[in-house]
């Protein structure tokens, strides 16, 4: 598995409130972002099916 970088814009509130977040859970705001993706994946799988990768997505809004 590839690790790969992404470059998100966030105002500085919403960062500074991440960083609180992450502190209180013993994450840095990474780990943090990770978990949170995981999250939201885990729950889109549990109401649409598992994502397929490689498979065009024909349901997509």
């Amino acid at each position: 598995m590839a690790i790969k970088s992404l470059s998100i814009r966030i105002d500085d509130d919403m960062l500074d409130k991440l960083h609180y977040v992450a502190d209180y859970e013993a994450r840095s705001a990474n780990g943090q972002i990770i978990v949170l993706i995981r999250e939201c994946i885990e729950k889109f799988e549990e109401k649409h099916g598992k994502i397929e990768l490689g498979k065009a997505n024909p349901d997509k809004k």
